[in-house]
């Protein structure tokens, strides 16, 4: 890696701001991620006429992505962690672009299969290394926010492809679709590797004053916050395995994925086949859950942050927020899922992810917080799960309304979030680090 150590004196001085541009940058490769994701979902019916494929088929298809993500996490957050952010991140977004543009190739079930393993593949350690990179960037009181923030950018990614699509589709036909989303993550690695160093103190329009709010030195100039040196860290994969707060972590993400998948990656589908949109309407009102998704991002975080400032306890920062956007999920869902109504579908649905998305911030700060040097491996694991949950969600989603029952996918979200609650309330501890050996608080370094 290349992390220096924090410089011993505290600076004196207008702190210079250069850590929110980073963070526009990053949120940039957040929207990309998505953009690059979910645009198959929009272009799902033009390939299942085009192809003749059913909606098991589909979830194969879509589930061949989420599984291959799903197994480069805890590899991709483990690089990440060892050769640093500015190295890996890069050439994930390289490769996993030019697999979004060989998508529109693809001529036979096998090659949609493999195309979409190997794009999961490459996009797996994205978000786990660009997690240690924001761990070693913002101070614990900030992680909330740029957690909510970068997770808002990939709910506008995911929220524009629908009419972005359907535009390029009627255009020039849906093939191009991937063309264009995947030239966008090429330009992003170059900009990336030229303007990010892996941690703020080796920046040059990072001056000491920015340093010290972000490392949280205190008058005599100590730290507060540790950053790692520069030898590269074992992971202590034995206690990271035996600890069950990491489980109860993955467990509450496998939850959160789940239910976020279906609005993700069926939606397009439920909207056209069950609730009888035009294609035009689809392109719009399938956007509007994940607009609602944006705000919910950033609240999310932003709440939580806030709480702690005020109560100086992650516990119930992270715990209260999530909690709230669980219930506040299965609240509109059950409605939404039930009603008659199409457009009253749309709204209820607009809420619940609005609500399942405040449930994404606090996750991924709770990750920082208890991962430490090695954040980009925990939340590897994290998202690992998750992303299991995604898989199992794509093709359950496919099996249920085959079998002829649009309501019983979301009915099975309710329960899972309902599961989700209880293991925020009474199991998960933010405060409890996953890689000491005994229960020790989490440093948040």
């Amino acid at each position: 890696m290349e992390d220096s150590l924090v410089k011993e004196k505290v600076a004196v001085g207008k702190p210079t701001k250069f850590r929110w541009v980073m963070l526009f940058i990053i949120c940039l490769m957040y929207l990309i991620t998505y953009m690059d994701r979910v645009n198959i979902s929009t272009v799902a019916p033009m390939i299942q006429k085009e192809f003749g494929y059913d909606k098991i088929t589909m979830g194969l298809i879509f589930s061949a992505f989420t599984f291959a993500y799903s197994l480069g996490q805890v590899p991709g957050g483990w690089i990440g962690d060892r050769f640093g952010p500015r190295r890996v991140l890069p050439v994930l977004v390289a490769f996993w672009s030019i697999m979004t543009m060989a998508t529109a190739q693809a001529g036979s079930f096998i090659q949609w299969v493999v195309i979409r393993a190997l794009f999961g593949a490459g996009e797996a350690g994205a978000f786990p290394t660009a997690t240690r990179a924001m761990q070693l960037w913002y101070a614990p009181a900030e992680r909330g926010f740029v957690q909510g923030i970068t997770h808002s950018a990939t709910r506008i990614g995911a929220a524009l492809v629908p009419p972005i699509s359907v535009a390029i589709m009627v255009a020039f036909g849906w093939r191009w679709v991937f063309y264009s989303f995947g030239l966008l993550g090429v330009v992003w690695a170059v900009l990336f590797y030229i303007v990010y160093r892996n941690t703020p103190e080796d920046h040059s329009s990072v001056n000491e004053a920015e340093v010290a709010i972000i490392r949280g030195l205190d008058a005599n100039g100590q730290v507060k916050v540790p950053v790692a040196s520069g030898v590269r860290p074992t992971v202590p994969w034995k206690i990271l395995l035996r600890s069950r707060n990491m489980w109860y972590l993955m467990a509450i993400y496998f939850v959160y994925i789940y239910c976020s998948w279906i609005f993700l990656t069926w939606l397009p589908i439920y909207m056209v086949e069950y609730r009888h949109f035009t294609l035009i309407q689809m392109g719009i009102y399938a956007s509007l859950p994940l607009w609602a998704g944006v705000v919910g991002d950033t609240a999310g975080g932003m709440i939580s942050d806030y709480i702690l400032k005020k109560t100086k306890n992650i516990k119930f920062a992270r715990r209260s927020v999530a909690i709230a956007g669980s219930l506040g999920a299965i609240a509109f869902i059950i409605p939404g899922a039930t009603t008659t109504d199409p457009y009253i579908a749309v709204a209820c649905l607009t809420g619940a992810m609005f609500f399942l998305e405040c449930v994404l911030s606090p996750a991924w700060a709770v990750a920082m917080d208890v991962g430490g040097e090695f954040s980009g491996t925990v939340s590897g694991m994290m998202n690992m799960a998750g992303t299991l949950g995604g898989g199992t969600s794509q093709i359950m989603f496919g099996v249920l309304t085959q079998l002829g029952s649009w309501i019983a996918p979301f009915i099975v979200s309710v329960v899972l979030l309902a599961i989700g609650v209880v293991v925020w309330a009474f199991f998960l501890d933010p405060e409890k680090s996953v890689v000491e050996k005994s229960d020790q608080p989490a440093t948040g370094g």
